[in-house]
């Protein structure tokens, strides 16, 4: 299974074992109200919009949390107003790491940022120093006891996917985030269950990590998850599962 896959498995269900469903929802809210003040506030139109709703429905947010998100980045309701950054570091062994935060006060969350990544062996790089290792892409994923993989490949392909990949359990359309929403709708369509669809950051190649250095990384990744600003959290690191699940 990749790196992605495993730690954004692994995040999940923390997320609901630890009972974080407060801090989903104030990211999707977040991400909901910046989509629609940067394209609007008609999903059909802004695809952007339209992902965010769908990552709010599947942690089954309220319709009323919805509607007002995307009238305060339309303007209709006053609220905060949020700008996106992009960060960028270097974690435990010299993986990459790189962070998409959305926040009203800059200076605070770089200095959030920049503290996770001392207190936990890593350090807060420039801007461009990892982001070439990796590729935005969308991923949908789907369970193996859902579908096969001939019937996703006749779906997915057909719609414009990239690629199906073996992820262990799960199959794993990529596509160009162009191709995402139509792709996404194509499995639906076809009467395949998603486990999961987002547009993310994939890396080229993954770098192996051990014992300490894997043990650090992973509480680097979880510190920056648990901040307020820190939107999604995207990694090179090849974690143990022992690691993970000791998380």
């Amino acid at each position: 299974m990749s790196g992605h896959n495993k730690w954004s498995s692994i995040k999940h269900k923390k997320g609901a074992a630890d009972a974080r469903r407060g801090k989903i929802f104030s990211k999707i809210i977040k991400e909901i109200t910046v989509a629609a003040r940067m394209g609007g506030g008609d999903i059909d139109a802004n695809p952007r919009l339209r992902t965010a709703i769908n990552a709010a429905k599947t942690e089954n947010m309220p319709k009323d949390n919805i509607e007002r998100a995307i009238k305060k980045g339309t303007g209709e309701l006053e609220g905060a107003s949020y700008e996106e950054f992009v960060y960028e570091g270097y974690g435990p062994g010299g993986a990459a790491v790189m962070i998409t935060a959305l926040t009203d006060n800059k200076n605070r969350t770089v200095a959030d940022v920049r503290h996770i990544f001392n207190k936990s062996g890593g350090s807060l790089g420039e801007a461009g120093c990892v982001s070439w290792m990796f590729d935005k892409k969308g991923v949908i994923s789907i369970l193996k006891s859902e579908a096969g993989e001939e019937a996703i490949m006749e779906a997915a392909l057909e719609a414009g996917a990239d690629d199906v990949k073996d992820a262990q359990d799960a199959w794993d359309v990529i596509t160009e985030p162009s191709e995402f929403e139509q792709v996404r709708q194509a499995v639906e369509d076809a009467k395949i269950a998603i486990e999961s669809a987002e547009i993310t950051m994939l890396p080229h190649t993954l770098l192996a990590l051990a014992g300490k250095e894997a043990e650090q990384m992973v509480r680097l990744l979880q510190a920056l998850e648990d901040s307020d600003d820190v939107q999604n959290v995207y990694t090179n690191a090849d974690i143990p599962d022992d690691a993970l699940e000791a998380a």
